[in-house]
């Protein structure tokens, strides 16, 4: 097939016109309209409906526009790479990661790759499913358990732990547990240990619901389960990196802490060169050093 013709076919499709098309791609109209006419004459097919106030796509037109669009985008995508460059990167980058940690950790430090990266576009999926990162679902992946995929190059970039959080007020009003037990007449936070989440926080909340507390609020993502704390609504299990941004939530019952959870950055062999996905992925090991550092020295003065 004519790429030239399909080239003008998507201006036209585009714009409704051929006078219009011809506008934009430095054409005169009856050349646009040859080149539409052969294109039909080599498909078989009517591809647009002629009317006094433009063209209009027929069915079969309409499905030559589906596949010229995607072939544009494909074009501008690889346009982009290939500008790429270490002083200006620019351009789409989809990454995708848990609700809890996207919202809580990654989003309030987008300002600071923004900063540095002005021109970026991020599309940042947030959910449990772990999206198809050879199929291109997204370019990148922040999750809480090592990937499976093959064709993957992955990084660790650190381990959480699940624990139990309440504010100093909460406590102030309804008194420190010193053991799980006690956890029965205090009001849990947490998600429903059948819903997706971490094992790890699945079995700390079984744990403290096996204790029968009297009161409970189960949210579906740790963001509803750390608003709840901060409101003093009760004692949440929550992920310890939130002690950096919230350093005056109360760790309670440091006994009760959960196995540790490995979070991988991934992303695709063929992205290796690819500067939007270094510039975010060397932005993310940036925080993470510092986020190491900063939690530790939390941990240390929780434990004195």
């Amino acid at each position: 097939m004519d790429w030239d013709k399909l080239r003008i076919f998507h201006a036209v499709a585009d714009a409704g016109s051929l006078t219009h098309a011809g506008d934009t791609l430095h054409l005169s109209q009856s050349a646009v309209s040859r080149q539409i006419r052969a294109l039909e004459e080599s498909l078989g097919t009517t591809l647009f409906h002629r009317h006094a106030r433009g063209l209009i796509l027929t069915e079969q037109g309409e499905l030559l526009f589906e596949a010229t669009a995607s072939m544009n985008r494909k074009l501008d995508t690889t346009a982009a790479r290939i500008r790429d460059s270490e002083e200006h990167v620019f351009g789409n980058l989809r990454v995708t990661t848990t609700t809890g940690f996207g919202t809580l950790w990654l989003v309030p430090r987008l300002a600071k790759l923004y900063a540095r990266y002005p021109d970026l576009k991020i599309d940042l999926m947030l959910e449990e499913r772990v999206l198809d990162l050879p199929m291109r679902e997204a370019d990148v992946a922040i999750r809480m358990k090592e990937p499976n995929q093959q064709d993957l190059i992955r990084r660790r970039l650190l381990n959480i732990r699940m624990r139990l959080y309440a504010t100093p007020a909460y406590l102030e009003e309804f008194g420190t547990p010193t053991t799980v037990e006690e956890m029965a007449s205090r009001r849990l936070i947490c998600q429903s240990p059948s819903t997706p989440q971490v094992t790890a926080g699945a079995a700390l909340s079984q744990l403290i619901l096996e204790q029968q507390p009297s009161s409970i609020l189960m949210v579906n993502n740790y963001f509803g389960v750390l608003q709840g704390v901060l409101s003093n609504v009760g004692v949440g299990v929550l992920p310890d990196y939130l002690t950096v941004d919230f350093p005056n939530l109360v760790w309670v019952l440091p006994e009760l802490d959960s196995a540790e959870v490995p979070v991988f950055l991934a992303y695709p062999e063929e992205l290796r060169q690819s500067r939007r996905v270094a510039a975010f992925r060397d932005f993310v090991l940036e925080e993470i050093q510092s986020h190491r550092k900063l939690i530790s020295e939390s941990d240390n003065v929780a434990a004195q």
